[in-house]
């Protein structure tokens, strides 16, 4: 606000407003940015379907504390934005592994014509030292594959996708095949690389800092079912129950999709794949 108080707003604690506001400034061609809590964004959702996507209408939705937050329990868990972002026309749903594809992701909402458009990210500490990376476009709903593999694919989304980074040293170690796809978009889809994925395996693991029912996960389950693939998806995000209190470590821990429950879930299925074969 000190940089820019021409370009910045306080609203205060008022989500409703702060999105209709947001929706008037994008009627004359500015391009809101529009930075709530995943959790309070729940306040403002009948503004966000009728005031924005509606008219489908250029404003950034800045989800900050996507997923869990830890000791401010559950009134602040931004468990629910994907499941309840993904159900609405125009809008692009999406979340960035990284501090790069966080910059990558604001700088492609901006540009012209892209409609509600929402990024999610988690409280917390970055991943990178060196975040100050050039801008990039990256083409809405495309993934990327950070590592290619054999026994099993892992899709994530989101900053949980770094858990599969240090997995991965594991895995390696073990000498075993892992797969992964940072998907950055739960919608639209990258339709493309999942043919491609589904295709090629029969044991897939979605991995997501959301609530299960409706989320990420269910979203690829309704890809499968779609398009009519026989393949395993085991989905690891957050449960159907309210968190409550604990660190961020405790509470992924809690919720088993931390980086040892990534490697004890590939254990488990490819355990499961070798009494199948042996019987």
């Amino acid at each position: 606000m000190n940089e820019m108080p021409e370009r910045t707003f306080d609203v205060g604690i008022a989500e409703q407003h702060a999105v209709t506001f947001s929706a008037g400034l994008a009627t004359q061609g500015k391009v809101p940015f529009c930075n709530i809590y995943s959790s309070f964004m729940q306040r403002a959702y009948d503004q966000v379907i009728h005031d924005v996507a509606l008219q489908n209408l250029n404003v950034v939705f800045c989800l900050d504390r996507g997923g869990l937050v830890g000791a401010d329990g559950a009134t602040h868990h931004g468990a629910y934005d994907i499941a309840y972002f993904r159900c609405i026309p125009n809008m692009i749903v999406s979340a960035p592994m990284n501090e790069s594809e966080l910059r990558n992701l604001m700088f492609t909402a901006q540009l012209p014509n892209q409609g509600p458009f929402s990024i999610r990210y988690p409280r917390g500490s970055g991943v990178m030292t060196e975040w100050k990376t050039p801008l990039e476009e990256i083409p809405i709903g495309v993934g990327r594959k950070l590592r290619d593999g054999d026994n099993i694919a892992i899709l994530s989304i989101g900053h949980p996708g770094n858990f599969v980074l240090k997995a991965q040293e594991h895995f390696i170690k073990e000498g075993l095949s892992i797969a992964h796809y940072d998907m950055r978009f739960v919608k639209p889809l990258d339709e493309k690389l999942l043919h491609n994925v589904f295709k090629k395996f029969s044991n897939i693991i979605t991995l997501e800092d959301g609530c299960l029912l409706g989320g990420f996960g269910s979203a690829i389950l309704e890809f499968v079912s779609t398009n009519n693939y026989s393949a395993s998806v085991t989905r690891l995000g957050i449960p159907d129950k309210f968190i409550h209190h604990g660190t961020q470590d405790e509470l992924h821990r809690e919720c088993n999709y931390d980086t040892k429950s990534v490697i004890k879930t590939v254990h488990k299925i490819l355990e499961k794949k070798l009494v199948s074969q042996i019987g």
